[in-house]
């Protein structure tokens, strides 16, 4: 059944877009009644096109029917971003087009503010994940990747708790997860581990996502890696502890040091006048732990007190050898192989030789202990160059450190030798000698496999 022209009219007019009908030589023959409101009469439509767009316009007119973009003025001062739609209009003798353009100006806009939102999240610096609902992640961007070690195609998909660490608890998530979900923000910090087992610590914002109707549809959550201010906040508190210990230590050493030495004489004026044997030989072990409490004093007053040796340009080659020399022609050492490479022509660093000599001691000596009762025992020793520093580094292929000993081993009296077999003061007290070298002792260790500790000091003059 044909309809009357007038209801086509009427359907022409209450179009809610911008609607004309053009002849085949593309010139505006009508158009419904909302565009008469803004534009004015035009003999080709062409003309209200930006430059880009009017191309588009004789292109789509050629194809006669096709869908483009582009600005669309009303007026020199007014214009739209539009969807621009151009029909065939069949009849049987004469070409008509229908062009339909659609302002899409807000959809544009939002459109544009998502794509910028995108490219932001996309290149931060900063590690950026969303998960939907059910705490599956759909996004990561690549600095994600970079701090996790896990692939874009590793990750989406996955719970967050392929990065857990241990550290935190179900209660704890429970508590972040019942905050997040009724649209309130967390904030927090978390120990999480890489895919290479590393831990790292990042501070975490998660923000829920909401739809038009105020429903949580997803999370942002936004990480700053802290490992480095972590590490550092370890290191304060450990000088701060070294600092309180070592006006402390002065003070013990006086105190025990002084009683000490009036129990060493009795004792041996005692051995002097008997000829008992028994008396003789609990006398001897007296003596010895006199002897190893001396020695502890001693080390604490070598830390307590500024250093009266001299400080001038050091080989640290030099002082490396002579350490590997007292070494090496130990009882302990005969079947361990002693792989050294040290770097010519090392730049000097500006330290005191026998404190310098005593801390490379007492690194290797660790080194000697730890590889002892295996097969094939190794320590290597290397020397290098890194930007501004000397870098020495001492690996054995020993019994390694347990991870929950790492950030111990530099405290005083900490030790994992059998009781009387150390101190525990050897690497608190050369982590200070160092230190006031302006330097810094690092180690990895793997348990059960081999423990490295780098020394680096700065060149002198830098």
């Amino acid at each position: 059944m044909k309809l009357p022209n007038d209801i086509y009219k009427n359907i022409f007019n209450e179009w809610r877009d911008y609607t004309f009908l053009l002849n085949a030589d593309g010139e505006v023959v009508d158009m419904n009644d909302r565009a008469k409101q803004k534009v004015a009469l035009h003999a080709t439509l062409k003309d209200l096109f930006s430059l880009e767009g009017k191309l588009q316009f004789e292109e789509a007119l050629q194809q006669r029917s096709s869908t483009f973009r582009s600005d669309f003025f009303f007026s020199p001062d007014d214009h739209c971003f539009a969807s621009v739609t151009v029909l065939q209009v069949p009849t049987d003798k004469t070409r008509f087009d229908l062009v339909v353009v659609q302002d899409i100006t807000v959809q544009h806009d939002k459109e544009l503010e998502l794509l910028r939102f995108s490219e932001v999240i996309h290149r931060t610096v900063n590690p950026i994940q969303i998960t939907n609902t059910e705490g599956k992640m759909i996004y990561v961007n690549p600095a994600f990747e970079h701090i996790t070690g896990y692939s874009r195609h590793e990750l989406i998909g996955a719970n967050p708790n392929i990065l857990s660490s241990g550290k935190h608890g179900k209660e704890f998530w429970k508590k972040v997860w019942v905050k997040i979900y009724a649209g309130e923000q967390w904030v927090g910090q978390l120990q999480n581990r890489r895919k290479n087992g590393e831990l790292f610590h990042t501070e975490l914002v998660i923000s829920p996502i909401v739809d038009e109707q105020k429903k949580v549809i997803g999370f942002l959550g936004a990480h700053r890696d802290i490992t480095d201010q972590k590490i550092l906040e370890r290191q304060v508190v450990r000088s701060q502890k070294m600092e309180t210990f070592g006006t402390l230590a002065a003070g013990i050493a006086h105190e025990v040091g002084n009683p000490l030495t009036s129990i060493s004489s009795l004792v041996q004026v005692v051995q002097m006048q008997s000829s008992d044997e028994f008396v003789h030989e609990k006398l001897e072990l007296v003596k010895n732990q006199i002897n190893r409490i001396a020695k502890i004093l001693r080390e604490l007053v070598d830390f307590s007190r500024p250093s009266s040796h001299e400080v001038k340009d050091v080989s640290v080659n030099l002082v490396l050898r002579e350490a590997i020399n007292i070494v090496q022609y130990g009882k302990k050492t005969r079947t361990i192989r002693f792989n050294v490479a040290l770097e010519e022509n090392l730049p000097f660093v500006h330290a005191v030789h026998d404190q310098l000599l005593q801390v490379f001691l007492n690194i290797l000596m660790n080194a000697v202990d730890a590889s002892m009762g295996i097969s094939d025992p190794a320590i290597a020793i290397l020397t290098k160059q890194s930007d501004e520093k000397v870098e020495i580094s001492i690996t054995d292929n020993g019994t390694g450190i347990a991870e929950k000993n790492i950030g111990k081993i530099f405290d005083p009296f900490f030790t994992t030798k059998e009781v009387g077999k150390g101190t525990g003061l050897g690497l608190w007290v050369s982590l200070g000698i160092i230190r006031n070298f302006g330097g810094d002792i690092q180690v990895e260790s793997e348990e059960g496999k081999s423990t490295t500790f780098v020394v680096r000091l700065p060149i002198k003059g830098m």
